[in-house]
């Protein structure tokens, strides 16, 4: 099974996608303004493109675990995407705490930072055998 993660911004959004064994997660080139027409088009082409049957939204908690502005607007983005997809995909979101820092420290060719943190979300989801 193919998975997408997404680590949504309002800017920028990192996209990472597994191998179809589920077993390795290789960072995308982000999409920029994920939550515009556009970026929604160009994320559900992506998924199309690649035979992704599961998007994990990262759900970016404060350190309490508490929800943030950006924890809503992630959220949301989650729900808007769901609808998009229909009812084929699922979509869900799962705790991204700390993909960025760790995203930070390690280098996967030229991918950006925010694709770098998909790939720490998705090798994490997949670690945990959330499928």
């Amino acid at each position: 099974m193919r998975v997408l993660a997404l680590d949504y911004g309002s800017a920028r959004c990192g996209c990472a996608l597994s191998d179809p064994t589920g077993t390795i997660a290789n960072p995308l080139d982000a999409v920029t303004a994920p939550g515009t027409r556009a970026g929604m088009t160009k994320i559900v082409a992506l998924v199309s493109a690649r035979d992704v049957q599961r998007v994990v939204v990262g759900l970016p908690l404060s350190l309490r675990g508490d929800d943030t502005d950006q924890t809503r607007e992630a959220r949301a983005f989650a729900q808007r995407l769901a609808r998009r997809l229909g009812d084929g995909i699922v979509v869900e979101l799962y705790d991204e705490r700390f993909t960025t820092r760790i995203a930070q420290r390690v280098r996967q060719g030229n991918a950006s930072e925010d694709s770098r943190a998909a790939a720490v979300l998705l090798e994490s989801w997949l670690a945990a055998g959330e499928s």
